[in-house]
């Protein structure tokens, strides 16, 4: 006799951690930190509230390795648009600051979650110490970029030079993921080019459109 029952799938432990940090994520973006309780994260995921303790230690743990997987999907696509960039350092560089001020990076769904996570940063040493190291490994990555530069000689300039990009960088990012609807067509990564390239001494928004003819 056939039975009606449909076979089981044994999903592994990397999939449903997954899953549930995903639904944290969901449930973060639609009604902040508060929405993400243990209870609503376990219907999202399609799981009993007794598993998220077999993968993490509290709903705290959860919650701070949901803060990390996002800033860490972000630096991600960021960096990704490096795979196939020429290897001159300022092309190089442009094509790594234009990416960091247009979708995916630039994202409502993006921007919301990182000010829900903000609070966190101030009262949990746990989450201030993901902020700190996603903080550091993005700006790293530019400092790298700054540092091939050849107008870079002083090996003190680079970090004051990352610091004060990335300054820029998330300001613009921010209030292009908040309210996009308020800017031109390209106005804000050609801001953020023209802009970076001041403190640089470097001409990013030519390289950006030699290199991209069909730039907004």
């Amino acid at each position: 006799m056939a039975s009606d029952r449909r076979p089981y799938k044994r999903e592994s432990e990397d999939v449903r951690r997954d899953s549930l940090i995903n639904a944290a994520l969901e449930l973060i973006a639609d009604g902040g930190p508060k929405a993400a309780t243990v209870r609503a994260i376990a219907e999202k995921a399609g799981v009993t509230a007794g598993l998220i303790r077999h993968y993490f230690a509290s709903k705290e743990d959860l919650v701070r390795e949901s803060y990390r997987r996002m800033m860490d999907r972000m630096t991600a696509d960021n960096a990704a648009v490096l795979d196939d960039a020429r290897p001159d350092p300022v092309v190089r560089l442009a094509t790594f600051v234009a990416a960091s001020l247009q979708p995916p990076v630039v994202d409502p769904t993006r921007v919301g979650l990182w000010a829900g996570f903000l609070h966190g940063v101030q009262i949990d040493p746990q989450i201030r110490k993901v902020h700190i190291q996603t903080y550091l490994a993005y700006r790293d990555l530019l400092q790298n970029l700054i540092e091939h530069l050849p107008e870079m000689t002083n090996p003190r300039c680079p970090r004051a030079a990352a610091i004060a990009c990335n300054g820029v960088i998330d300001g613009l990012w921010m209030e292009a993921s908040a309210v996009p609807e308020v800017f031109e067509p390209g106005e804000i990564l050609e801001i953020g080019l023209i802009a970076v390239g001041k403190i640089l001494e470097v001409d990013l928004l030519t390289a950006f459109k030699t290199e991209h003819q069909d730039m907004a």
